[in-house]
């Protein structure tokens, strides 16, 4: 299962498979049914999940590209079922926060770049070289388009999508349709939202909350305080509302 040319400097799993010139540092930790493409090279402190793939050439769990990391040990943490793709790079996390995660299910297309201490959720889809810097932090069900450049610190919450080739550099908020230059609410994303099994009543609540929120005069913090005041939102809109009052370098709209 490891290929005789593979560089191994952890103790594996007997099920896990190394392609050809793979390079595996020391503090790497795999789970079952690991599979590993020619060139890869992963260094540690690094956990990789359950049936984790890992295409030719992607480089993870480097050192952070930070000037103010100071050898400090940190970590990355790449969730089961993640598949990770050719010339993607991951960077462990700095003393910050001493990890970089990406979770489970998720798929990392190729030369995508994850920076130091980025925290990306669940079942998220990054394609073709989205390049993120540091401490961003995406929700789970995202979806990103190809070249996109996430700004270091901006939040992208679950369920938004955003158009390929354009720039983040501000929060996102959960449950939109993200594009433009400058980046904007386009729309609810409604079709994404169905497909994920959104049911029509948290769909239409949704959707009024989106026209209030986006279409209507007045601010935005004004806006989603009232919502959170209001007894009868509903727990999406919350979370809608939430992101948008805690959002400390500003939400598109």
């Amino acid at each position: 299962m490891i290929h005789p040319t593979a560089v191994v400097d952890s103790v594996l799993p007997d099920d896990v498979q190394i392609g050809p010139y793979a390079v595996i540092g020391p503090e790497v930790q795999f789970g079952k049914d690991v599979r590993i493409g020619p060139h890869a090279y992963i260094m540690g402190p690094a956990f990789i999940g359950d049936s984790v793939s890992i295409g030719p050439s992607a480089v993870i769990g480097t050192d952070p590209q930070d000037l103010k990391y100071s050898g400090e040990r940190t970590e990355v943490i790449i969730g089961s079922g993640t598949v990770i793709r050719e010339f993607a790079n991951i960077n462990r996390g700095t003393v910050e926060s001493g990890r970089t995660v990406i979770g489970s299910d998720c798929l990392v297309m190729a030369y995508v770049h994850i920076a130091h201490d980025c925290i990306i959720g669940d079942k998220v889809i990054l394609a073709n070289t989205v390049n993120m810097a540091g401490h961003v932090e995406i929700g789970s069900y995202v979806t990103i388009g190809g070249v996109v450049p996430i700004h270091q610190f901006v939040r992208i919450g679950e369920h938004a999508m955003i158009g390929g080739g354009y720039r983040v550099s501000k929060d996102v908020p959960p449950f939109v349709l993200a594009g433009g230059a400058p980046l904007g609410v386009l729309a609810l994303n409604r079709i994404g939202l169905r497909r994920k099994g959104f049911s029509q009543e948290r769909l239409d609540s949704l959707d009024r909350a989106f026209r209030y929120l986006f279409r209507e005069d007045g601010t935005l913090t004004s806006k989603a305080s009232g919502l959170l005041e209001d007894m009868n939102t509903s727990d999406d809109v919350r979370q809608l509302a939430d992101f948008i009052i805690s959002s400390s370098r500003g939400v598109i709209s």
